[in-house]
């Protein structure tokens, strides 16, 4: 099946409606600018990448309830002493933000009440999809090229504490872009979600089927349960807690057998302008492969130096200490301070992989435009882990 082919219908409804209900739509417009340096152990060149990426698109006004929605994207590098992967530039580290003009989103959405009491929606076609803290499913918002989806996505929410969320995921578009052979992944795969507000904070089970044609070592079943939940301590302070535990295996095109089990657990303090956390991720591995996550936004887990996009063979645990804070020095534009300190192991604890420091600032200048300078630094004790410091100073501005 092709999602995409209904688009055509499904545009209709809203022009036959807008006679009716005359409306106005909203302008999509987000560009960013971004300096990236990478020194690598082992790679004869730095990277040095200066790319500007560009999002250009327009959504139109409910009516009756349906939003069409349809946006671009470009990527063009301005400084391109690195390998995007695409480009064939094998002596410099990798930077994947690799050059692409490409349909970015192109959507027919529904939202509205379903029965007293509950309501829902429905999109379909190409799209960004987000569950929960973007481990399992997510956008790979950091890249300049967005993971976006032709899927179609149903939500109901018979009550305002619960949450039923389908997905079927027909293509893949990774960050890659059409470009590279692994860009796009020809799917046939399905996620379920129930999200509930409890007494004891967010509790969210998943099922995660996923089944790609083109990428068969990535097809896996993936059964997932999380809590994450605060409680005050004083009126200025409250204690925060997570917990998550999933277990995957083999499943539809996957060429080997295979059990592999995640647990994540964290705890913490949070004020209104600062918040630290400890917390523990540890991915499982067999010998022969890891726990992987293939459709999460990576760079947002086990630091952003990205060494372990793809979980090792004796999987890995992560122990990690994160902190931030707002330094105010006006209402209008408050910087905000991050740092976080790794450790590395494999999931058993018997040899350490390495440590990882991650530092940030970053500050609106202005309601639509925003800057940020950040920093990693790993340090490897394994030859298959090497070295490495990145440098992110990136400008950004959305309508």
């Amino acid at each position: 099946m092709r999602i995409l082919w209904l688009l055509p219908l499904a545009a209709a409804l809203p022009t036959l409606a807008q006679a009716a209900e005359p409306a106005r739509g909203q302008i999509l417009l987000d560009a960013r600018l971004r300096y990236e340096a990478v020194s690598q152990d082992g790679l004869a060149k730095d990277a040095q990448a200066l790319t500007l990426r560009t999002r250009l698109g327009y959504e139109t006004a409910a009516i009756h309830g349906f939003k069409l929605l349809a946006e671009a994207e470009n990527v063009t590098a301005l400084d391109e002493r690195y390998n995007s992967q695409v480009n064939g530039k094998t002596t410099y580290p990798v930077v994947a933000d690799p050059e692409t003009t490409q349909l970015n989103r192109l959507q027919l959405s529904w939202s509205g009440p379903i029965s007293a009491g509950g309501s829902g929606g429905a999109t379909v076609g190409r799209q960004r999809l987000i569950l929960d803290n973007a481990r399992f499913v997510g956008n790979v918002g950091f890249r300049q090229t967005e993971q976006t989806f032709d899927a179609i996505t149903l939500v109901y929410r018979p009550s305002p504490r619960l949450t039923l969320t389908y997905a079927y995921l027909d293509k893949v578009h990774r960050i890659l872009g059409d470009g590279h052979a692994q860009g796009s992944w020809r799917s046939d795969s399905h996620i379920a979600q129930l999200a509930a507000r409890t007494a004891i904070g967010q509790v969210s089970v998943s099922a995660y089927l996923l089944d790609f044609a083109n990428a068969p070592a990535q097809s896996s079943a993936t059964y997932d349960i999380r809590l994450t939940g605060s409680r005050p301590v004083s009126p200025d302070l409250s204690i925060t807690y997570e917990a998550q535990y999933a277990r995957q295996s083999d499943y539809g095109n996957s060429p080997t057998d295979f059990t592999l089990d995640y647990l994540a657990l964290g705890a913490g303090l949070k004020s209104k302008v600062s918040a630290v956390t400890l917390g523990v991720e540890r991915l499982d591995g067999d010998g022969r492969r890891g726990f992987q996550t293939p459709l999460a936004t990576l760079h947002a887990f086990q630091g952003w130096a990205d060494v372990f996009l793809t979980t090792p063979a004796n999987g890995v645990r992560d122990l990690a200490l994160n902190a931030s804070t707002n330094v105010t020095h006006s209402k209008a534009h408050p910087v905000k301070l991050q740092a976080a300190l790794h450790r590395f192991d494999t999931a058993d604890g018997d040899a350490k992989l390495g440590d990882e420091m991650n530092l940030a600032i970053s500050a609106p200048l202005t309601p639509k435009l925003s800057v940020e300078l950040a920093a990693a630094a790993f340090n490897g004790d394994q030859p298959a882990f090497r070295d490495r410091t990145k440098l992110w100073l990136t400008l950004a501005y959305k309508l």
